[in-house]
């Protein structure tokens, strides 16, 4: 993929490229015809015929074997024939070893969210919002971010009032629909039902509704669409103030009918926002803009990305969401907080940007177990637009969100051809850290938290900002705990 942008100015000295250029990380789905044969083909075995390579490049297969039959458990080997297309030539062979478990990881337990955006499908593929062909590529898309271990997802009860220019808008999706009926707003719930009933199926434990209140200051209200007799009015957004009464006057009727309505229709967790990224500048926005919904959401889980130790301490967010280049005076002080990353976190802590080596995503499984961090969050997962959405972009030539974001930053999944999601090497490995964090727990529970930790701890020096690059450290680690699983399961 193109990647204009790979790295900062002064990038420490772990990363792969620093150099504009053309990297891997999209992962083509393979066609071809399973059962078409092969020299010296055995009963039982199936080859696919594969798209050629081509010749005089670099090209790699990603392969994932999944397996549903317990009794298949065991050693294994997999016979890899590889040749031209066409060619009756000799055929490459590789055996890979493979090991089957008899048991299968339990659950993510801590929520891992990476924000999914459901107008970057819309405009993508020029399809009206939350018409038919919207949905299905609605839930084609989670169903791939449950393949991450994504387990909550932003849900547009509102247009969410993130990564937008002040002034511009992005495209409306508002699944919560509000109508003004002499004098009084009214609720259709319709379809955030439908959105409920998706994510109820694909497997999501969690949801998060919409910002409250722009972001980077919390100084206005989300863009906010109200039906009345002569039609729909763009009643909220960048030109009302946060604490507009009449925004204050929709809150209270909005946020109790609301919170009602998921605690008799969703069975999972609720998480709410505020505002995303307060800065220490504009914390008494902030703190106004909270004020006006802090009664409506008394019992709620609020959480919201917030760096500073004092702050969080003097109670601004419930639940702070803390970089991982500033969670070390939360530790210090004893929490054990959410971590996120962004396009900020680009100095030795861990991250997802094409031009980083695939260990420094994969550390973050280990990383979270050890420090007991309840959460995870990251910003983009289909965020297919330009810096501060002014305009779409195609991911496939532009990975760098117009040169505002490194490579990769804004995005995991590519929209390929026919509304299929293509995953991108990224997201395969961030999977993988979440596997191990998996396992992790498992063992944990059965031998206690410090006995698990210690198989990957590095000998007690892993923090979010150490970690080891040794690659065969981290498979023989990951060896070493599901073996110490399976010797506390006598298995």
């Amino acid at each position: 993929m193109p990647v204009s942008t790979p790295a900062p100015e002064d990038p420490d000295e772990h990363y792969l490229v620093t150099e504009p250029g053309e990297y891997p990380d999209v992962l083509e789905p393979l066609t071809g015809e399973a059962g078409a044969g092969g020299p010296d083909t055995d009963a039982g075995d199936r080859t696919v015929v594969l798209a050629p390579l081509t010749p005089g490049c670099w090209e790699a297969l990603w392969i994932d074997v999944l397996v549903e039959d317990a009794l298949l458990a065991g050693e294994h080997e997999l016979l890899m024939r590889l040749r031209p297309a066409g060619s009756d030539g000799p055929w490459e062979e590789h055996t890979l070893r493979l090991q089957i478990h008899p048991h299968q990881l339990p659950p993510l337990e801590i929520v891992n969210t990476h924000w999914f955006h459901a107008d970057s499908l819309s405009s993508y593929y020029d399809v009206e919002v939350f018409s038919e062909r919207h949905w299905e590529l609605i839930e084609a898309f989670l169903r791939s971010a449950r393949e991450m271990d994504v387990n909550s997802v932003l849900t547009p009860t509102w247009t969410p009032p993130l990564d937008t220019a002040e002034g511009h808008k992005r495209p409306t999706v508002q699944l919560v629909g509000i109508s003004e009926e002499s004098g009084e707003y009214r609720f259709d719930f319709t379809e955030l039902d439908r959105w409920l009933r998706i994510c109820r199926e694909v497997g999501m434990v969690s949801i998060e509704v919409a910002h409250l209140f722009t972001q980077w200051g919390a100084r206005f209200t989300p863009a906010i669409q109200v039906r009345t007799a002569d039609g729909i009015e763009d009643r909220f957004g960048w030109h009302v103030a946060a604490t507009d009464p009449e925004y204050r006057r929709l809150m209270v009727a909005l946020i109790p009918a609301l919170r009602e309505h998921l605690a008799a229709t969703w069975e999972g967790r609720v998480l709410w926002h505020i505002s995303d990224e307060p800065s220490v500048q504009g914390l008494e926005d902030y703190r106004a803009a909270k004020e006006q919904v802090s009664d409506l959401l008394e019992g709620a889980d609020v959480v919201d990305a917030l760096s500073s130790l004092e702050f969080a301490e003097q109670g601004v967010v419930d639940i702070p969401i803390v970089a991982t280049d500033h969670v070390e005076p939360f530790l210090d002080a004893g929490r054990n907080p959410w971590v996120y990353y962004c396009v900020a976190q680009d100095r030795e802590v861990a991250n997802r940007f094409i031009s980083l080596p695939s260990v420094r995503n994969r550390v973050l499984g280990r990383q979270l177990f050890v420090h007991h961090a309840p959460g995870f969050l990251h910003w983009g997962y289909n965020f297919w637009w330009a810096q501060f959405a002014l305009k779409p972009i195609d991911p496939f030539t532009e990975t760098c969100a117009g040169g505002g974001f490194y490579g990769g930053d804004s995005f995991a999944v590519y929209p390929g051809p026919d509304g299929t999601p293509w995953v991108s090497l990224r997201h395969r490995v961030f999977a993988q850290g979440m596997a191990d964090h998996r396992a992790l727990t498992w063992l944990a529970s059965l031998v206690g938290h410090d006995r698990a930790a210690a198989l990957v701890d590095e000998g007690g020096a892993l923090t979010y900002a150490h970690f080891s690059y040794d690659v065969e450290e981290h498979l023989r680690a990951r060896r070493a705990v599901d073996e110490a699983i399976l010797e506390a399961l006598g298995s």
